[in-house]
C-alpha cells in the first residue's frame, strides 16, 4: 500500500465537497480517478498531495497519518501536476524543471551530478529536451503542460498526483504521456476525461459522483454500459479491445 484515504470529508462553508471518500492506492500501480466535472475530483487530489486538510478523515503515505509528515518530506515523495499549473515569472524551461530538485536540497547544498541526472531524465522523459532553454512565455499550453510534468518527475518522487494532465495536448502527446505514467516505477494518481485512455493505461479506476466514490475497480469491472448511462449521462457500447485486451467504449450517435 502506498496511500490509503479513509472516510475522507472536505467542505467549504456549509457546502459538502466530499463526503466518506475511502480508498487505497496500490504501490507501483496507476489508479485513474474519472468523474463528470463537480464530482470532487480535484478537491481529492489536492488533499492527497497535502495542500488542503480534510474536516474528518484520515490521509497515509505507507501507514503514516499524512498530517504527522513534514512539508519537505512530502515534497521530496509526492509530486503534484495541477490542472492549470502555472508560472508568473518567464522562466526557461531548464529553470522551471530544475524547481523540482529543490525538495531534496538544504539551503547551502552545492548542485551535484545527481541533480543533473535527474533534470535529464525528466526532460527526455517529458519530451522537452529540444526546448531546455525556450522561455516559459514563448511554449504553447501544450509545452507548458509537459514543462510541469518534467519538473513532477526531476523529483524523483514515489508517488504522482496528475490533474487532467493530458489537456492542451495534441492526441500524440497525450498517448506518450500515458504511457510515460504507466511505465514509472511509482505509484500514480491520475484524474481523466478520457474514459478510454483511462480504461486502456490504468490498473484500476475510481469513479466519483457529487463527492462521493459510486463506483471502484478494474477497468472492466467499472466501465460498464450501466454506469456510463447513471454517472456520465451517455448511451455507450462497452466491448473488448481486440488490440490491448481491456474495455473500449464506442458512444452512440
Amino acid at each position: 500500500m502506498s496511500i490509503k484515504a479513509e472516510n475522507l470529508v472536505w467542505k467549504i462553508g456549509r457546502k459538502t465537497i466530499l463526503d466518506g471518500v475511502s480508498f487505497e492506492a496500490k504501490s507501483g500501480k496507476m489508479l485513474g480517478l474519472l468523474g463528470p466535472n463537480g464530482s470532487g475530483k480535484t478537491s481529492l487530489l489536492r488533499l492527497l498531495a497535502g495542500l488542503k486538510q480534510p474536516n474528518s478523515g484520515r490521509i497515509s503515505l505507507d501507514l503514516q497519518d499524512i498530517g504527522t509528515i513534514g512539508r519537505r518530506t512530502i515534497a521530496q515523495r509526492v509530486a503534484f501536476v495541477e490542472q492549470n499549473a502555472t508560472t508568473n515569472a518567464d522562466l526557461k524551461v531548464i529553470d522551471v524543471v530544475k524547481l523540482g530538485r529543490f525538495p531534496h536540497r538544504s539551503m547551502f547544498s552545492c548542485w551535484t551530478l545527481a541533480d543533473d541526472h535527474a533534470i535529464e531524465e525528466a526532460l527526455t522523459r517529458a519530451g522537452m529536451t529540444d526546448k531546455r532553454h525556450d522561455r516559459w512565455q514563448s511554449l504553447s499550453g501544450g509545452e507548458r503542460q509537459r514543462t510541469h510534468i518534467a519538473r513532477a518527475l526531476a523529483q524523483s518522487p514515489k508517488e504522482l498526483i496528475l490533474d487532467e494532465p493530458t489537456n492542451h495536448l495534441d492526441i500524440q502527446h497525450q498517448i506518450s504521456l500515458m504511457r510515460l505514467v504507466s511505465g514509472l516505477p511509482v505509484t500514480s494518481i491520475i484524474a481523466l476525461h478520457d474514459l478510454n485512455h483511462a480504461a486502456m493505461f490504468c490498473d484500476e479506476l475510481i469513479v466519483m459522483q457529487r463527492g462521493t466514490i459510486v463506483a471502484s475497480g478494474t477497468p472492466a469491472e467499472v466501465l460498464t454500459e450501466e454506469v456510463l448511462r447513471e454517472v456520465f449521462s451517455v448511451d455507450a457500447r462497452v466491448e473488448v479491445s481486440a488490440y490491448h485486451a481491456r474495455p473500449h467504449i464506442h458512444y452512440l450517435r
